[in-house]
């Protein structure tokens, strides 16, 4: 049989079926046959419409105090079998000894590490791994932390656990040896990274090098630091009064507070406390050009900038809309800088506040070796503009959407909206902020971007800092300071003992 009858055969066979048969099989075809797709004409995004942002509410929540002072939210949510909890206490490494850096963090880091009093390391992790549960401590600049997350089936078990880390640390010696042996690696590794470098110096640079807010962990400091001090700097820090409790997830309230009272309730602080109503003062150190030589590099990491603010000043929701329009895809920094003359692999410019004391204004980006200075004069030039120019309608218009539409993302789960209510009462906001600030972008205008930049970038402030090869800068960097030499930061690392 050739091909041409084998291919046949099933077509001849079709018309011996029952007419019934062939009826169906027509349908089937007719049914599955698609007509071509009708290309539709693409519309410009200008025409685009989107319906409006949804109005954000906060979720019930419950406030309470215990008599020992601990503040509790309570916070229920019975989508999943879960349940998360988050202590915050009034700590931070900014109340550290200058001799002694590195001490909070490695408080707050072995806290957990270190196991308890009643459950050693070993055993407190196997506890935790047969629960699929997990217990997490830190501690940062302006705060401390202890977290928990847990099936619900296992509440009680792992908050019991939680209690226990945040209550009886045991600081066990060979685990503070292991934590201040990967700190020594760190310190031994700090100057592999130029963006690293140029982020540690250029904090130096504006808040100082001794000041909290910008101080390194130096073998030194480390050595400084013995299991007493980490327990001292436990004590003072971790209190009840000094503690917010924050619990979300799928738990029945009273039940929850009776289990906040057992484990909660009869903690009593010992030894003194830190007097976290006594901020370190902040004042920015230097203005100028400085320079970090490292001849292996190709490129230059810079940053320009200089002081910066707090997030309750009332220009906040304006200085967000000017952040919007020197920043992204379609920001003046992008489109200039980068694509226009071709002068950096990323740039930015940014202002980044923070809760209770000063923040940065950070400019600057990567480029290459030779096109350095006109990358640092583009950057200038324009946080220049804005200050002296009014913005357009249209970046106005696209600034304040962007601003608006990632508002949303403040509020994706409950676990995140709970934080953000613990957080403003932690730092003396009030509980309507981000509410407030979404208002305050709706209504800003070109005129309060303008009067913001103008009151708070301040051109003859700046601080300019470049990582690279002083070699392949060419223009050199005092083309940049013709009243000031250049300034070289010596990032050679202190040996142990020196």
């Amino acid at each position: 049989m050739d091909w041409f009858t084998s291919l046949r055969r099933p077509f001849r066979n079709w018309f011996l079926l029952p007419s019934l048969g062939v009826v169906t099989l027509v349908g089937v075809l007719l049914l599955g046959w698609q007509p071509p797709a009708i290309a539709n004409t693409a519309r410009h995004y200008t025409e685009l419409e989107f319906p409006s942002l949804p109005e954000i509410q906060i979720p019930a929540y419950e406030r309470y105090e215990l008599p020992n002072g601990v503040v509790v939210y309570l916070m229920e949510d019975h989508e999943l079998p879960l349940v998360g909890g988050t202590a915050t206490f009034r700590t931070g490494t900014r109340f550290e000894p200058a001799n002694q850096v590195g001490l909070g963090a490695l408080m707050g880091q072995s806290m957990r590490l270190g196991g308890t009093e009643s459950l050693p390391p070993d055993q407190l992790n196997q506890a935790l791994e047969q629960r699929a549960a997990s217990v997490e401590t830190n501690l940062d600049e302006t705060a401390g932390s202890a977290s928990f997350n847990t099936l619900t089936e296992d509440l009680n078990d792992v908050f019991a656990i939680f209690a226990d880390v945040v209550q009886r640390p045991a600081f066990t010696p060979d685990r503070i040896d292991l934590l201040k042996s990967q700190y020594a690696g760190g310190i031994a590794r700090r100057n592999d990274d130029p963006d690293a470098v140029a982020s540690r110096e250029f904090r130096k640079l504006v808040y100082g090098a001794n000041s909290p807010y910008a101080r390194t962990v130096e073998y030194a400091t480390l050595n400084n630091i013995s299991r007493d001090d980490i327990l001292r700097f436990y004590q003072a820090s971790i209190r009840p009064e000094q503690t917010i409790l924050g619990i979300v997830g799928d738990f029945d309230p009273e039940s929850m507070k009776r289990l906040i009272a057992q484990y909660f309730g009869d903690w009593q602080a010992t030894g003194n406390p830190l007097n976290v109503a006594q901020l370190p003062p902040v004042n920015q150190a230097q203005t100028g050009v400085f320079a970090v030589n490292l001849p292996q590099l190709t490129q230059s990491s810079v940053f320009v900038g200089h002081l910066g603010g707090q997030l309750d000043y009332p220009e906040h929701g304006s200085l967000s809309v000017m952040n919007e329009v020197l920043n992204g895809f379609g920001g003046r920094l992008f489109n200039e800088v980068r694509s226009r003359q071709g002068l950096a692999y990323s740039v930015y410019a940014y202002w980044s506040p923070r809760w209770d004391y000063p923040g940065l204004f950070i400019g600057g980006g990567q480029t290459r070796s030779d096109a350095t200075v006109p990358f640092v004069q583009s950057v200038k030039s324009e946080i220049n503009r804005i200050r002296s120019t009014p913005i357009t309608e249209v970046e106005l218009a696209r600034a304040k959407d962007s601003v608006l539409n990632s508002f949303v993302f403040n509020f994706q789960d409950r676990v995140q909206t709970l934080s953000r209510l613990i957080r403003y009462e932690y730092y003396g906001y009030p509980s309507d902020f981000v509410f407030r600030f979404q208002r305050d972008v709706e209504n800003t205008t070109i005129a309060d971007v303008q009067s913001a930049a103008q009151k708070y970038l301040n051109p003859d402030r700046l601080v300019t800092l470049v990582v690279g090869n002083p070699q392949a800068i060419q223009p050199s960097l005092e083309v940049l300071s013709p009243n000031q030499a250049v300034t070289t930061i010596d990032v050679t690392i202190p040996q142990p003992g020196a």
